[in-house]
């Protein structure tokens, strides 16, 4: 009974395909709760004689299929004709509403099945979308585990190849573990979200903690937006080092942000850096910056300062994920 109320409950929500024998078990019932609602009707009028099936075809094909749908508008039209609950027997005008309540039920039926169709359609695609981010998880996860190995390898190469220099592995090894830090961060903000004071210290502490400083209250980031952030942080980082503030022995990064209602602002500002030459062909790293945030229906506006690069970026931040 259990398997059956279970097969019932999955082919009800469209999970998977009822059996033939249930689809038509059910039909049966349908067509009984119609009969005694048509007996009901008939004390208070006797010529309602097709109108309580239509109930009944459309939700044994819903349930069943169109097959069933149509075997329950076959014997719901004879039952129409056949039965009789006053002292009237069948005439042309019945015959005519029996027309018209097949062609009705024939719309109804493909209605139904076009919506099943739909569904069936959109399950499918849920599923793979399902599978997809399964696999992705795990990709993300065998990456980072590579990337962790790999940075622990060269920390020891290195560590093995400076034994003789203190001096010079004192300065390297504290920027590898930062380096290390930020990808276990990156790891755990996928899943939980972080302070947005944090994601900085851990992207820019690499550089050292004298060359930047940051301005603004504890906020916590969701883990979408802080992950984009973590995304937009790294890459301007990346050219500060190359290009901008990091690469300039007097080189200073100061980075600032405010909240307004639910609207973040966050300010880079470089200063004492290179000065900027001639602006080549936006990349990657540019197009990324300047469509992260869409997502959160915010912007990114860089200027290139005689200063040193100046970027603001504005978003939303979620409520909730």
């Amino acid at each position: 009974m259990g398997k059956l109320i279970d097969e019932f409950r999955k082919g009800w929500r469209g999970v998977a395909t009822p059996s033939l024998g249930l689809s038509l078990a059910f039909a049966l019932a349908c067509l009984l709760l119609s009969t005694l609602a048509r007996w009901g009707l008939a004390h208070v009028r006797p010529d309602v004689y097709f109108t309580p099936y239509f109930p009944a075809v459309f939700f044994a094909a819903a349930f069943g299929g169109f097959r069933v749908g149509i075997v329950t508008a076959l014997v719901g039209g004879v039952l129409g004709v056949v039965l009789n609950f006053d002292d009237v027997s069948a005439d042309r005008a019945r015959f005519a509403l029996l027309t018209l309540y097949w062609g009705v039920c024939a719309l109804t039926i493909w209605g139904v099945e076009h919506y099943r169709t739909m569904l069936a359609e959109q399950r499918r695609i849920s599923r793979r979308l399902i599978e997809e981010e399964e696999y992705r998880k795990l990709l993300v996860d065998e990456l980072q585990h590579r990337l962790k190995n790999k940075l622990s390898t060269v920390h020891a190469v290195l560590h093995q190849v400076l034994h003789d220099q203190p001096q010079v592995w004192a300065r390297i090894d504290p920027r590898l573990r930062s380096l290390a830090a930020t990808d276990d961060l990156i790891s755990r903000i996928d899943k939980g979200g972080c302070d947005i004071r944090d994601l900085l210290i851990s992207e820019l502490g690499p550089y050292g903690h004298v060359r930047f400083t940051l301005n603004g209250e504890r906020l916590f980031l969701p883990p979408k937006l802080a992950v984009t952030l973590s995304l937009m942080f790294h890459e301007l980082a990346t050219n500060a080092g190359k290009y901008g503030a990091f690469s300039a022995p007097r080189g200073l990064l100061q980075v600032s942000w405010t909240l307004n209602d639910d609207r973040l602002t966050i300010t880079w500002d470089e200063t004492e850096g290179p000065t900027v030459g001639e602006i080549s062909t936006p990349g990657f790293g540019t197009k990324l910056l300047k469509s992260a945030l869409s997502a959160f229906d915010g912007k990114t506006e860089i200027s290139y300062l005689k200063t040193g690069l100046h970027c603001i970026m504005q978003c939303r931040i979620p409520k909730s994920e």
